[in-house]
């Protein structure tokens, strides 16, 4: 039984200090997880510059920042992520603007997978531990009321025809964030919205 609030209320960290802690790792030469090669460290970089890109250009629209202020009930969002992870980078910082519109009316704290693997377990994405993971919380922190993992659902498709094509990481990656480039975070937008209108529902 996974105890949600504990991770929660001792695992979490805030935004802020996540991307502190990727920061002052990659000083260290190092990054989140156990594995610190040459190859996860270069994926960190790059998630960093994407990370503050998004930060600083992506913009909620109208229609989530309707269904953000239109929330009746407060929410704890708990995400399973890690430093080196493209997706999480292209993800977390729009959970992340979600949480600052919401005016208190919803808490995020982010937790690494690999230092939480019974966490992990329990939200298999097709039997493997894909991140970022989304678990939505209630108020008090003892049910999940919704998850989202762990990319939009066009671009999991997509990516599963990739795969028949080719197992160049080096390839799946490239189409991977120019897709993410392309959309400009609105198909994770447009999907989180759906799912926040549904806890209200």
């Amino acid at each position: 039984m996974v105890n949600y609030k504990e991770y929660f209320d001792e695992q979490g960290i805030d935004y802020l200090t996540y991307r502190l802690l990727v920061d002052d790792l990659l000083l260290e030469g190092k990054t989140t997880g156990p594995d610190n090669s040459e190859a996860m460290l270069q994926y960190s970089k790059m998630n960093v510059q994407r990370m503050s890109r998004i930060d600083k250009t992506a913009a909620l629209n109208e229609s989530l920042m309707s269904t953000i202020s239109g929330l009746t009930k407060n929410y704890k969002f708990l995400v399973i992520t890690e430093g080196w992870c493209g997706d999480a980078a292209q993800i977390i910082p729009v959970f992340n603007k979600i949480a600052t519109e919401s005016l208190g009316k919803i808490a995020l704290r982010f937790v690494l997978r690999d230092k939480n693997l019974p966490l992990i377990d329990a939200h298999l994405t097709n039997g493997g531990r894909a991140i970022p993971v989304l678990i939505i919380l209630n108020e008090s922190a003892d049910q999940v009321l919704a998850t989202w993992a762990p990319r939009p659902q066009v671009l999991q498709g997509l990516l599963s025809e990739w795969k028949k094509e080719t197992s160049d990481m080096s390839i799946l990656s490239e189409k991977l964030h120019g897709w993410y480039a392309k959309d400009k975070t609105q198909t994770t937008q447009a999907e989180l919205t759906s799912l926040l209108k549904g806890l209200e529902g």
